[in-house]
């Protein structure tokens, strides 16, 4: 029997449509980029098992696991209150791990991320004696990484794998140091948001747009801390500043920015979007602001240099070392505080965009998904049974 297929384990594939899966968009863009080249199978979320889901064809099908009916992301292994439904989630996506491979053509695993989706193919190896690699997220390595027990099943997973990639650079490093095992950087990406890159602008006042989760290790509440401290000067070089996404903050966020348009600040408040808004969005703004708390590469810096528009971000993860390289696509807040990030984006809005010119080509040149496919083909190939 040939082993012509690659099986892939995500925590994030997009099902709904209505954007809220932001980080599943690289996984499906991945998924059908790798199955130009072979049959790609994925275990994804849903709402309910499905093996495989309706739409699915011989080069790309899609199995579903049973999940939350919310993010993954938002069960904590050190909250006992969610055991329950990580361990019925855990079960749900071994299930469909098995049945998507029962027929014996999967030559090789891809887990997005390290935990679960890797623990589930170490499992899946053991029975199958089929390898597998692992892609490590930074909530993987500096979030789940520091609870002792969950740290030692990262150590078995990514020694247990053949291939163990990283989206960051620093985050390889970090990696490499809490299992011991080497990671190789590899950035998760999407297909450019837009076709083609709409020109920039000559001249001011700027717009500006945050397109991400509102959840604390993004910064969103540290953005709207932020907007509260722009002196009169900087709003006076600011058209309008687009507030886009959802999540456990949206109180907060709604409660902000409702605060700032009384004062008669500019602030505009959209939700979730898909795909298509999205693109319209970065195609109007002239600045994206990152102001994460933990990242390693986040998708929508690849979005924002893919389509030409320089980032205001904070100096976590590797923004730093790939906004601020000579030459620059952005400005890098000094620290992870409102007023740094107050600072930065006055700093911003006092300079063109199309100064960055330069370095967002620079910038854009490290993200290329068929390259990245290509990368992870020769590790399946290379490992295969």
């Amino acid at each position: 029997m040939s082993r012509d297929s690659l099986l892939m384990l995500t925590t994030s594939y997009p099902e709904s449509g209505d954007g809220s899966e932001a980080a599943g968009a690289f996984a499906h863009d991945l998924a059908e980029e790798l199955s130009t080249r072979m049959p790609v199978r994925v275990v994804a979320p849903g709402s309910m098992e499905q093996s495989p889901e309706p739409g699915s064809h011989g080069d790309l099908a899609v199995w579903r696991f049973s999940g939350t009916g919310g993010p993954l992301s938002l069960l904590s292994p050190k909250s006992p209150a969610d055991w329950p439904r990580i361990l019925k989630v855990l079960a749900s996506m071994r299930r469909q791990a098995h049945a998507a491979a029962s027929d014996g053509h999967v030559r090789h695993t891809l887990a997005l991320w390290v935990l679960p989706c890797g623990w589930i193919a170490r499992n899946h190896a053991r029975r199958s004696a089929t390898p597998y690699s692992v892609w490590a997220l930074g909530s993987d390595i500096w979030s789940l990484g520091r609870l002792p027990i969950v740290s030692n099943m990262l150590r078995h997973v990514s020694t247990g794998a053949s291939t163990c990639f990283a989206d960051g650079l620093q985050l390889a490093e970090d990696a490499e140091a809490l299992t011991g095992r080497p990671f190789e950087f590899l950035p998760s990406t999407r297909r450019p948001l837009l076709v083609e890159r709409p020109p920039t602008r000559a001249s001011g006042p700027w717009k500006l747009l945050f397109l991400g989760r509102w959840h604390p290790n993004k910064g969103v509440d540290l953005l709207m801390e932020a907007l509260h401290l722009l002196p009169d000067g900087t709003w006076a070089a600011i058209n309008e500043i687009t507030i886009a996404g959802g999540g456990p903050l949206d109180d907060l966020v709604r409660q902000n920015v409702e605060h700032l348009q009384s004062g008669g600040r500019p602030v505009r408040l959209l939700g979730f979007l898909g795909a298509d808004r999205a693109a319209q969005e970065v195609a109007h703004a002239d600045w994206l602001l990152i102001p994460s708390r933990i990242e390693s590469i986040p998708v929508v810096l690849s979005d924002a240099v893919k389509a030409g528009r320089p980032v205001v971000a904070t100096p976590v993860g590797d923004m730093a070392r790939i906004i601020g390289q000579d030459p620059p696509c952005g400005v890098v807040a000094e620290q992870v505080t409102a007023a740094s990030i107050a600072f930065a984006i006055s700093k911003a809005v006092e300079s063109n965009p199309g100064e960055y010119a330069e370095g967002l080509e620079r910038a854009a040149s490290m993200f290329d998904l068929r390259k990245i496919a290509d990368r992870i083909l020769m590790a399946a190939n290379a490992n295969a049974p």
